[in-house]
């Protein structure tokens, strides 16, 4: 909660600093490749389940992340009971059912083919865990006064990075999800006008028989997504 008589600019020594040589950089970046390039997304999950301090500290993780005048516009919530993940995937699929009934263009649909998704959406209920991600437009002070929020989208977007790389290094396997709308999940969990979810994230331990599309092994080669200016 942040109080509005302390907003001033303090200067403090970096803290957690981590000195490396040349090549303990080079090997620290590469290690770093080698262990998320194993990351996929997986929709078959397994029924182990996950203890809750794991994902809270993975949910810990995420909110590390940088955000705009460090307002940290975010709130995540964890699911693991089955009625609110049976809720979750029935209003889901109910979305998912119009979007591809028509509500997606020919070109999206086609865009799909290869992912072989459709809106049967069993890992909502399967996966031990539901991450729902909510974006928020604005904050409160410790006196209730409201504040805007900067760089929502953003800030979000690289907390949910971080949540997915933490879900990666704690060896489970993790599924976006964007119904759209997703409004009805502002309803099922309780959670206020100002906080807009943006995303799902199942979370858990992959099936025996787990399966991944093909064309997500393919990934841009270095020279098509950098450009260097020296």
């Amino acid at each position: 909660m942040f109080a509005r008589d302390h907003i001033e600019y303090q200067a403090i020594d970096l803290p957690d600093r981590n000195p490396m040589s040349d090549a303990e950089m080079r090997a620290a970046a590469q290690a770093f490749y080698e262990t998320m390039k194993t990351r996929h997304t997986v929709r078959d999950f397994s029924d182990r389940p996950v203890a809750g301090d794991v994902i809270e500290d993975c949910i810990r993780t995420a909110g590390t992340a940088p955000s705009g005048a460090n307002h940290q516009p975010w709130h995540f919530v964890a699911i693991s009971n089955p009625a609110i993940k049976k809720q979750i995937r029935e209003a889901a699929e109910e979305e998912e059912r119009r979007f591809y009934a028509g509500g997606a263009s020919d070109e999206w649909l086609k865009a799909l083919e290869p992912i072989g998704t459709n809106d049967h959406k069993p890992h909502l209920e399967e996966a031990p865990w539901l991450i729902v991600v909510f974006a928020q437009k604005w904050g409160y002070f410790d006196d209730g006064a409201r504040f805007k929020n900067y760089y929502v989208p953003e800030s979000t977007g690289i907390a949910s990075g971080f949540l997915l790389a933490a879900l990666h290094h704690a060896g489970l396997v993790s599924l976006t999800h964007t119904p759209n709308p997703m409004k009805f999940l502002t309803e099922f969990l309780g959670r206020p006008a100002h906080e807009k979810p943006i995303m799902i994230v199942a979370a858990g331990h992959p099936s025996q028989d787990a399966k991944v599309p093909k064309v997500a092994k393919l990934k841009k080669p270095l020279e098509e997504i950098l450009t260097v200016a020296d």
